[in-house]
């Protein structure tokens, strides 16, 4: 039998020819429209323009203040005003939205109406019945449809995620994240849907199960927009998560700590030296057969190991991860479906506010 790593010359033709119908595929860059010029568009712009496989052809904003820096850094960026006239382009291979939640929904669908890929900043609509729309219409035009979950794309995400798939850190047993600031306030939706999808985007991804039952209470102090919410998932066993959310807090804290039967991690992200930390601590318990109801609990206390952490940016990791996926076929690690999962979480939440932190169903 052949060895398969050896090439006869016979074989060498094909194989180059293969290699050359791949290339091709992927010879043109994606031509891309950004919608929203405003917070994060800048960010998505600027990392959009770095990208060999990609051509930033038209930025659209509403507001001509924001895009007299386009025209100033990016002369050759068209400049449109009407997001009708950039999803008419039929040069346009693909568009990022980077808009209020409430347009998601009505620019996605006419971008993928007009067949092109959808990159979408989180959540990636306002309902699930919306995002859930998104989803199959992407499937029936063909099309790939991402939701910018940027943390899932970060060094200390990855690193997390390889340590939980590893078994090192052993049976998952909580997940406990916090995210509060001084601001800022937002005029279209609550603490929930502006700083949640962060924390949940994370659990989906590191967890990877399906939760049971969400519960949620939370404060509105100033207008009729919650800006303090604490929500609980539960999952099956004895598995639960909890966040804390939070626009009136007078430090700026971005913690999660996940803890298992063997080891837990303690992940900050304003660290600036290590933001991944794996404790070697724990707990045993044991039944103490003289006396049946007795516990026996042992602690055990090890290292602190800090891993080094990818420090590519996010966002561009993001970027060019939709780029290759337009071109190439692939499924987007956070495609339509992860951004549907935690609207279906945000969605539970807000309705458990509503009934005063009752679970609701999952």
């Amino acid at each position: 039998m052949k060895d398969a790593s050896t090439t006869t010359q016979g074989e060498a033709p094909q194989a180059r020819a293969e290699g050359t119908a791949e290339r091709a595929r992927t010879v043109r860059p994606l031509r891309v429209g950004v919608i929203g010029a405003g917070y994060w568009g800048p960010n998505v712009i600027r990392n959009m323009v770095a990208l060999d496989a990609c051509r930033l052809v038209t930025v659209c904003d509403t507001d001509p203040a924001r895009l007299a820096p386009i025209e100033r850094l990016y002369p050759t960026v068209r400049r449109e005003n009407d997001a009708r006239a950039l999803l008419a382009d039929p040069t346009l291979d693909a568009v990022v939205i980077c808009t209020p939640v409430h347009t998601h929904f009505p620019l996605a669908q006419a971008a993928l109406e007009a067949d092109k890929h959808v990159l979408i900043e989180k959540p990636m609509a306002h309902s699930i019945a919306a995002a859930s729309a998104l989803v199959e219409l992407a499937a029936a035009r063909s099309r790939t449809l991402m939701v910018d979950h940027t943390f899932v794309y970060s060094g200390p995400i990855k690193a997390m995620r390889a340590l939980i798939e590893s078994g090192e850190i052993g049976e998952l047993l909580y997940f406990d994240s916090v995210r509060i600031n001084l601001g800022l306030f937002q005029k279209d939706v609550n603490v929930v849907w502006d700083l949640a999808p962060h924390d949940l985007s994370i659990m989906d991804h590191l967890l990877q199960r399906e939760p049971r039952w969400v519960s949620a209470i939370g404060s509105a102090h100033f207008g009729k927009l919650e800006n303090v919410a604490y929500i609980t998932v539960r999952f099956d066993g004895s598995l639960i998560a909890h966040f804390h959310v939070n626009w009136l807090a007078p430090v700026k804290i971005r913690r999660t700590v996940i803890g298992g039967s063997k080891k837990m991690i303690v992940y900050d992200d304003l660290d600036p030296s290590d933001r991944v930390k794996i404790y070697d601590k724990g707990v045993s318990i044991n039944v103490d057969r003289a006396e049946r109801d007795r516990l026996l609990v042992d602690y055990r206390t090890g290292d602190m190991l800090a891993p080094r952490i990818d420090k590519t940016e996010p966002l561009s990791a993001v970027c060019a991860h939709f780029v290759d996926c337009a071109l190439n076929g692939k499924r987007p690690l956070t495609d339509g479906r992860a951004g549907l999962r935690v609207v279906q979480l945000l969605e539970a939440a807000q309705q458990s506010i509503a009934r005063d932190g009752a679970r609701v169903s999952l």
